[in-house]
């Protein structure tokens, strides 16, 4: 009975055994993967995108409608089409003028007759004053005799209603000059309107400039009415660009005038650009609930280079710190379960429950309350690696360019290796051979085994 007590025990101890070294051999063991804190300069960015603009444009339009007859020529004697350099008062298109040219025509017509009808008037008025120096001779005259019976009544009262009525004449004559005056006036007006609605027909470039479009084509027919319809649209001086940024709320508070930005753009992706920001307009916009400023960023472009239109990869330069110490973000992000931290140190902070997550450098820091502006600075603790523990290193945050963030404090120095996660290695005793597991055979030199014959 003893000796079968055995027989039934022996088995369950040595698969025990068996299981308890797969377990051991398969067990996996938990190391830390850590960084140095290196010194180094930082550089706090807000990044935004914008689009390249002309600093001027000119939009050139049409104040009378007509058809296009023609194109004008730039300095080089090229047809102005897209791209051309035009100087001021080139002349960019023409337009049929035969209707305005026959209203100037009418209005020389009427300049002329109403010069015609002032010299008339003058003339009648010359008549008039005669009358009126005869008639006043006469009455004065007739007031020396006297109704007598050299002169009777009846006369006597003739030659007064006579004077007066020369009187009026001339006053009436006098009036005609003036009214004949007016309309040479009001003629030469229209002559004047007229004549530059002529002129209107040719359309001239205002400044000196590149055309960026050119919007009509030889034979289409503009109609000018309410607004002036737009023909050529003209970049004074294409040698200084605009980036006209959207920037979103969160970050407009760190923007400001005459800032350092730099910026990429997808036609040159491996040159950075450089400007200054120029202007913060006030006219914010939303789209799907989300507040953004038109942040004006000013840069040279003598080399030409840029294109207007082109996509800008804006970044704000928000601070700079030089000679400062440096921790990635996922040291900042990362935090051990209470197993992993040195038993003195347990309960110091809390931890993770999941000892496993961890955290991309991208990802910033949350202990810090300041949006990463470095306008201010928060406690953080970082990991340090002590055999098989980590002890908790108390650090003062400071502002952070996405991947990097500035640390200081007492304990922290360079070269210090800080833990940005964990990962999982099998145990060394998993390359040790199972005794138990079935080899696989093998061929000569180390092949495969022969077919069967």
């Amino acid at each position: 009975m003893k000796k079968a007590m055995i027989l039934l025990v022996l088995p369950i101890l040595l698969g025990g055994a068996i299981f308890s070294y797969w377990r051991g051999t398969n067990e996996a063991t938990v190391s830390f993967r850590t960084a140095p804190v290196r010194r180094g300069n930082l550089t706090v960015t807000i990044s935004a995108t914008g689009t390249v603009e002309p600093e001027e444009v000119i939009d050139v339009g049409a104040q009378v409608a007509g058809i296009v007859q023609s194109f004008g020529t730039d300095p080089n004697g090229k047809t102005i089409d897209y791209g051309s350099t035009v100087e001021a008062g080139t002349i960019l298109a023409t337009i049929d003028d035969s209707l305005y040219a026959a209203e100037v025509a009418s209005a020389v017509a009427q300049l002329e007759q109403a010069k015609a009808n002032v010299r008339r008037a003058q003339a009648d008025l010359v008549q008039m004053q005669a009358k009126l120096e005869q008639a006043e001779q006469n009455w004065k005259r007739a007031q020396e005799l006297g109704p007598s019976r050299a002169l009777s009544a009846t006369d006597y009262d003739s030659y007064k209603a006579a004077y007066q009525m020369a009187v009026a004449t001339v006053g009436v004559g006098e009036a005609t000059v003036e009214q004949a005056r007016k309309t040479v006036a009001q003629a030469e007006a229209s002559m004047v309107r007229v004549k530059s609605n002529l002129g209107y027909c040719t359309i001239r470039s205002p400044v000196k400039g590149v055309i960026i479009d050119r919007r009509v084509n030889i034979g289409q027919t503009v109609v000018a009415s309410l607004n002036a319809p737009s023909l050529f649209l003209i970049a004074k001086d294409l040698r200084r660009m605009q980036v006209w940024v959207a920037v979103n709320e969160a970050d407009i508070g760190a923007i400001r005038p005459g800032q350092p930005v730099r910026f990429t753009v997808d036609a040159f992706p491996n040159k950075m650009f450089e400007g200054t920001v120029g202007k913060i307009r006030l006219n914010a916009s939303m789209t799907q609930n989300v507040v953004t400023y038109t942040v004006e960023v000013v840069t040279d472009n003598s080399d030409g280079v840029l294109l207007p239109y082109l996509t800008a990869n804006v970044l704000f330069e928000v601070d700079r710190r030089a000679d400062v110490l440096l921790v990635p973000n996922a040291a900042l992000r990362w935090a051990p379960s209470t197993e992993m931290i040195a038993p003195e140190f347990r309960g110091y902070a809390e931890v993770d429950d999941d000892p496993e997550e961890s955290f991309d450098d991208e990802d910033s820091p949350a202990s810090q309350p300041d949006n990463g502006l470095g306008e201010s600075e928060s406690k953080g603790i970082l990991w340090v690696a002590e055999g098989a523990f980590v002890q908790p290193l108390t650090v003062n945050v400071g502002p952070t360019d996405g991947s990097r963030t500035e640390v200081s404090g007492q304990g922290v120095t360079e070269a210090t290796k800080v833990v940005t996660g964990v990962r999982k290695t099998a145990s060394t005793q998993s390359e040790t051979t199972n005794p138990f597991t079935p080899k696989i055979p093998r061929g000569g030199k180390g092949g495969p085994p022969p077919p069967p014959a």
